[in-house]
């Protein structure tokens, strides 16, 4: 069963194997679920995908899987409804409601692939606004195309649902944002930094001991509560964040990356710094003038096993990160680049997050000249960058 599902996962990039699809035709004879197309494809999902990264490509698989997109090009014609202006779907007359004697009397298209094929012939013919029409991409009218109009069948494009009777809807898919290119939200970059974890048992024996327990009792022919320690990421991670100036327009991405990563590492040291890595850091913004810590006193407190991690733009004037008395808020002894040229001498592994476009990176000489001296660990603030980043952090 579900052999053409399963190709066709594989076609939309979807990484399974017949583990998977032999687990969801086992589930599917055992009656999980019957007669249920959403608890179906919760079920699939569930079987079949084990990344949340993927759950875009599975929703548009399944669509090409159950909507017969093999058979027509539909995601071509829908990928063209985003050039469509939006004052054609302005609502500027009054909703269409039809009577049940009306709406029997409307053509319907008699299969899905003859909509999809006079969908793309509307997009090919208008070139204007259509409003209380028929046939056209417009509101208010009786045509299977558009917004706030009646039919018993059509696209819906733009507005709400009303009368549940689209047979497919112009939207963005719920997990569109999950793409390896894509801003990511707390709980995906949780995900990506799951890799960077080297589990070992630490501390007093709190953590009852279930396999141990159930040894001793038999052996010993009486009730033996055993105790462990609590199973612990043992890496350690400490996190520079560059605060102020171009980084205000990347504090949301900031706080979740630091919300993120508190949930994720139990020895998580962090600090601040402005633009470029100086003589000290701090630990709170308020008080930064009396809560510095010198930079050699960091490294002298914190051990070559932490794992650094700069998260920042690295665009400023190269004077800032060449020269001496280049900071913009004092006269620093030394250059920034130095100071972190002696950050990636002292810890073993040291890389860069970058929350800036990496397709911008070239055109700021900075940057290049961090990335340079980061041996080109400088990763971007995507799923997939902050996967790469924790991948080589955990080596």
């Amino acid at each position: 069963m579900f052999v053409n599902l399963f190709f066709t996962l594989k076609k939309y990039g979807v990484p399974v194997s017949t583990t998977e699809l032999l687990d969801l035709n086992a589930a599917l004879q055992a009656g999980v679920v019957f007669a249920d197309r959403e608890e179906l494809y919760r079920l699939i999902r569930l079987c079949m995908v084990k990344d949340e990264r993927h759950f875009d490509k599975f929703d548009r698989a399944m669509k090409a899987y159950f909507d017969g997109i093999d058979s027509y090009d539909i995601e071509s014609v829908l990928g063209n409804l985003a050039n469509i202006p939006k004052e054609w779907l302005n609502l500027e007359l009054l909703e269409k409601n039809l009577t049940p004697e009306q709406r029997v009397e409307l053509e319907k298209a008699g299969s899905l692939e003859e909509l999809m094929k006079k969908l793309e012939e509307r997009l090919r013919e208008q070139h204007k606004k259509h409003q209380g029409g028929n046939k056209m991409i417009g509101t208010g009218g009786t045509s299977p195309f558009g917004a706030f109009g009646d039919h018993p069948e059509g696209v819906r494009i733009g507005g709400p649902s009303r009368k549940k009777s689209a047979v497919k809807v112009w939207e963005q898919r719920q997990y569109q944002n999950l793409d390896d290119q894509q801003i990511l939200g707390t709980r995906q970059m949780q995900i990506a930094l799951r890799r960077l974890r080297r589990f070992a048992r630490q501390g007093a024996a709190e953590e009852l001991d279930i396999r141990g327990t159930i040894d001793s009792t038999a052996r010993q022919g009486m009730l033996d509560i055993q105790l462990i320690p609590e199973r612990r990421n043992r890496v350690k991670v400490l996190m520079l964040f560059d605060i102020g100036g171009s980084m205000d327009a990347y504090i949301e991405q900031c706080e979740k990356l630091f919300s993120a990563a508190k949930s994720e590492f139990k020895t998580l040291e962090f600090f601040y710094f402005h633009n470029c890595l100086y003589d000290y850091v701090w630990k709170d913004n308020v008080r930064r003038s009396t809560s510095r810590m010198e930079t050699w006193e960091l490294l002298r407190t914190y051990g070559k096993d932490y794992r650094v991690i700069f998260v920042g733009d690295a665009s400023m004037a190269p004077y800032e990160l060449m020269s001496e008395g280049g900071s913009v808020e004092y006269t620093n002894s030394e250059a920034g680049i130095t100071w972190l040229q002696r950050v990636r001498q002292h810890f073993s592994k040291t890389a860069w997050l970058n929350p800036e476009d990496d397709s911008y990176w070239h055109y700021t000489q900075t940057v290049a000249a961090i990335k340079q001296t980061f041996e080109d660990k400088m990763y971007p603030m995507t799923l997939k960058g902050i996967e790469d980043m924790t991948r080589f952090l955990a080596r």
